[in-house]
């Protein structure tokens, strides 16, 4: 995905179609942003780049409620590549069991 204007205003198409509202506000945000969800809005900070606010909605969208089938096709296609983005691989860790030692 390219960080420029008009991936962020794909992202926020996302939002809208789930009838998520974006607003962009200062404040003293954590993490970057805000969810209202009993209102579905969600407020960014306005101070945020381009490329930042593409990340906090990528960090953002797989945490709340989104209605799959109101979205558009190319909506739904970026939805599942930011879904697939947030998935972690596969573990391929080997699990050591622990063996506490005594001193005896």
């Amino acid at each position: 995905m390219k960080f420029n204007q008009q991936s962020l205003q794909k992202l926020e198409a996302i939002l809208s179609q789930s009838e998520y509202v974006v607003r962009y506000e200062r404040g003293t945000f954590q993490s970057g942003w805000c969810l209202l969800e009993a209102k579905k809005i969600v407020v960014l900070n306005k101070f945020l780049d381009v490329e930042g606010r593409i990340n906090t909605l990528i960090d953002l969208i797989p945490q709340i409620d989104i209605n799959y089938d109101k979205l558009t096709l190319d909506s739904q296609r970026l939805y599942d590549e930011v879904n697939k983005r947030i998935i972690p691989p596969p573990s391929t860790a080997i699990e050591i069991p622990f063996e506490e030692k005594t001193d005896s």
